[in-house]
């Protein structure tokens, strides 16, 4: 799961907390530091969810949640240090969809956003046959082939690479690769991530998958 969470928050020490235990998660977590910031973040580039602090700078958190409300459905998660009833009501009637009362366990947010985001995900299309050059990848038939000629692959080596061709020119690090294929393949470690891409480039050649040094891999058009 590599959905966007966008956390506003004016407590730098308290964000990096937040954003270190998401992205460990799998997510990838974006810090801003006031309401206003986090409005122009919404609005440029919508998250898949928003943590919110329900007291911040320029803009107060509740008065976020409801200007976001007009526009964006998408699911929020309030913070506050406020544990009385009447504000945790408040900001559900203002459109946040969960709470969570400072101070709190870090792993139990990570919990609530996975919750949220469980609930609010549509129900996935059918997978579609996904192309990159002369290379097609088949989630649902589980195939592979390269000009048409059919490539055998493992369960590993198809989760790698179903994975890049899902989004062909993104450069994912080994622990991304690790994160999207953990429970389909016993090495879903960062030793067999590279082990998986050797024999990948063996057999579908070394021009589609590129090493971007210091970063993880990516797949090109061969």
């Amino acid at each position: 799961m590599f959905a966007r969470i966008l956390i506003a928050e004016d407590d730098p020490r308290q964000a990096e907390i937040v954003r270190r235990y998401l992205q460990a998660a799998g997510f990838d977590p974006v810090v801003v530091g006031d309401g206003r910031a986090a409005i122009d973040a919404v609005r440029s580039n919508p998250p898949d969810l928003l943590v919110l602090d329900g007291m911040l700078p320029e803009i107060d958190g509740k008065d976020v949640c409801r200007v976001l409300r007009v526009d964006f459905d998408l699911p929020i998660l309030m913070l506050t240090a406020r544990s009385g009833a009447d504000d945790r009501v408040l900001g559900l009637e203002l459109g946040a969809d969960d709470y969570l009362t400072k101070p709190y366990d870090p792993r139990e947010l990570v919990a609530r956003v996975r919750a949220l985001l469980r609930r609010s995900s549509p129900r996935p299309a059918a997978p579609r046959l996904l192309r990159i050059g002369g290379l097609a990848v088949d989630p649902a038939g589980h195939t592979v082939t390269l000009d048409g000629a059919d490539v055998p692959c493992t369960r590993g080596e198809f989760a790698v690479l179903a994975a890049f061709a899902a989004e062909p020119g993104r450069v994912f690090s080994r622990r991304q690769l690790v994160e999207r294929i953990s429970g389909l393949d016993r090495n879903a470690t960062d030793r067999g991530i590279d082990m998986h891409v050797m024999n990948l480039r063996r057999k579908i050649g070394a021009a589609y998958l590129v090493t971007v040094h210091g970063v993880g891999y990516k797949l090109v058009a061969g």
